[in-house]
């Protein structure tokens, strides 16, 4: 991932996939505004420059937009979770395509990157997901009693945005993420290797 304008597109499964993904490179991710308020995951999450949205405000997207193309201009590499919302692992949900736009105006590579967290026999480890009415409090306990996990950061070649449409590079995306995972796409049934 050499170029200047990048953007990292995976499927969510926990807070953590944020410091996996970061591990591997520096990321600036668009994460919802209730993060911020989480103990110590938020003010780790803010001060690695997160990009902060208000879901419930229709109104925010153009400013999360304008902020994003400013910064993938200044040639940091931006993060999504485009599902909008985490799972254990076993599915894949439609990827929304709005936050895909300032790839496309920037002509940013887009890299899909699929996450997997395992037990040491390659099975899903469900207790690593932060879904449902789990708290992050609950959820770092679960994480806590695992004895050993795991956790697999796949990339997809780069999908080109040059004259795309949103739509298309988030369906591109989102194929390749699936394939990665040995999943179906979206709204599909999930293929054997995700129910181990």
């Amino acid at each position: 991932m050499g170029e200047t304008q990048a953007m990292i597109v995976a499927n969510h499964v926990s807070w953590i996939d944020i410091f996996l993904i970061s591990s591997v490179r520096p990321t600036r991710f668009v994460a919802k505004s209730e993060i911020r308020a989480w103990p110590l995951a938020g003010w780790i999450a803010e001060s690695a420059g997160t990009l902060f949205i208000r879901r419930d405000q229709m109104r925010d997207m153009a400013r999360i937009d304008a902020r994003v193309r400013e910064v993938l201009q200044q040639g940091d590499c931006v993060g999504l979770f485009p599902e909008g919302i985490t799972t254990e692992g076993d599915e894949l949900l439609k990827f929304h395509t709005s936050l895909f736009e300032p790839a496309v105006a920037n002509g940013a590579h887009v890299h899909p990157v699929a996450i997997r967290y395992e037990h040491p026999d390659g099975t899903l480890c469900r207790q690593m997901s932060f879904i449902g009415e789990r708290t992050f409090m609950q959820s770092i306990e679960l994480i806590l009693r695992q004895k050993a996990v795991r956790a697999r950061i796949m990339f997809a070649p780069p999908v080109e945005t040059a004259g795309a449409a949103r739509r298309d590079i988030a369906k591109s995306v989102e194929a390749s993420v699936a394939s990665l995972l040995g999943l179906s796409p979206a709204g599909r049934a999930p293929s054997r290797r995700a129910d181990r």
